[in-house]
């Protein structure tokens, strides 16, 4: 992959990795009738809306989505969801970040919905860095970049020029 300007993935190269997303999504889920598409924040649940709408186009799963809101800078603190946990009680849920870097979101998102009894449970990553420091690992992810601590990976999914940018 050539590197233009720092720019990692183009408008284009993100959504075929979110129709590739939607795709491995839908192939884990084939036997369910819905399916919780839990976004953490901001740009997860950018991600997470477009990954429902992909997946409204190429399935007749049923994609709800799910808001979650995680204090980034103290991920002890409540984590809150637009959905009450009885709504994905014994439901597939895939719980949807756009950058996994140290895990530190993403484990404490993962801990919060296993807090009820689960059908499946898998997770799904725009950019995934290698510098985790939990055990937390992306199910589904759209590219794997092996950068230093120093660089910063910057995602826009906002209007019509979608792209990732190294920092």
């Amino acid at each position: 992959m050539e590197l233009k300007n720092n720019i990692i993935l183009s408008h284009k190269e993100i959504q075929h990795k979110i129709r590739r997303i939607a795709f491995q999504i839908y192939e884990t889920n084939v036997d369910e009738e819905e399916v919780i598409i839990a976004g953490i924040g901001n740009n997860g649940y950018i991600l997470a809306k477009k990954l429902k709408s992909t997946l409204e186009k190429i399935s007749s799963i049923n994609p709800i989505l799910c808001k979650v809101t995680i204090d980034k800078e103290n991920p002890l603190a409540p984590i809150l969801t637009s959905l009450t946990p009885e709504e994905y009680i014994n439901k597939s849920i895939v719980l949807v970040d756009d950058v996994l870097n140290s895990g530190t979101t993403l484990i404490y998102g993962v801990k919060h919905f296993l807090n009820v009894p689960l059908k499946k449970f898998k997770t799904a990553i725009l950019v995934n860095r290698n510098h985790k420091k939990y055990p937390v690992k992306a199910d589904f992810k759209g590219i794997s970049l092996s950068t230093s601590l120093h660089e910063h990976v910057q995602v826009n999914l906002v209007g019509k020029n979608n792209q990732v940018v190294l920092e």
